[in-house]
């Protein structure tokens, strides 16, 4: 869940570099960052969403720590969740109000705040929240919309009840895991190589092979856990 995601540290965010490839013949349509099911996600838009992102992180100089790369890659994997989590909303029946998604991201808010504070960080805002964690703060009802689609579907595969104890939270956390790869899987997401690949397991862009950067030789085999759906 999104819950666990939120996070604020004052080292730098542990963000895998993001090598540009060569586009080459890629399925994905010229202008397009990613395709995820019939939406484009173009270029342009992701171009500036990093920006909204790079403008931000200015802000906490001393706290946010994030490359142009970084900034990219997180940039793009939140809007490819948010396009997969409205898939499992509907695969689901979920739906979202405005009042719901709005709760849903004040107690996202509450909770990191608290976190921060416990940190030793002070002024703790919620732009700094959603910029520590790669997210462009102008998205932040995306963000009430992605956790309340998370909340709503785990009180649904509890019998309609939050779960408390460890065993139903880490079931019901399994079947979100499963329900987003299904999603995912349905959505044929395609990211442009320019910008990496996505990992079904984590849900997130990661890089993609160079072949420019390739040392001459055998060529080694690229892990590829991940890169499938494993459902």
């Amino acid at each position: 869940m999104l819950r666990r995601l939120i996070k604020v540290s004052a080292v730098a965010l542990g963000v895998a570099p993001l090598f540009l490839v060569v586009a080459g013949c890629s399925p994905v349509k010229m202008g397009s960052a990613a395709i995820v099911g019939s939406e484009r996600i173009t270029i342009a838009t992701l171009a500036t969403e990093v920006t909204n992102l790079n403008q931000a992180a200015k802000l906490y100089p001393g706290t946010i720590h994030l490359t142009p790369a970084q900034e990219t890659q997180q940039t793009l994997t939140w809007l490819v969740r948010f396009q997969i989590h409205e898939e499992l909303a509907r695969q689901a029946g979920i739906t979202v109000t405005p009042a719901q998604a709005q709760k849903a991201l004040a107690e996202i808010y509450a909770a990191a705040k608290a976190n921060a504070q416990a940190q030793g960080i002070s002024d703790v805002t919620l732009n700094l929240i959603l910029v520590a964690n790669g997210i462009p703060p102008d998205l932040a009802a995306e963000v009430g919309r992605f956790q309340a689609i998370d909340d709503q579907f785990i009180r649904q595969a509890n019998g309609g009840q939050v779960p408390t104890s460890t065993s139903a939270q880490s079931a019901t956390t399994a079947k979100l895991q499963q329900a987003q790869c299904v999603a995912a899987k349905a959505l044929n997401v395609q990211i442009n190589p320019q910008f990496g690949q996505l990992n079904y397991t984590q849900v997130q862009v990661v890089p993609a092979p160079n072949p420019v950067a390739a040392t001459p030789g055998p060529v080694k085999p690229t892990p590829q856990s991940g890169l499938t759906p494993a459902c």
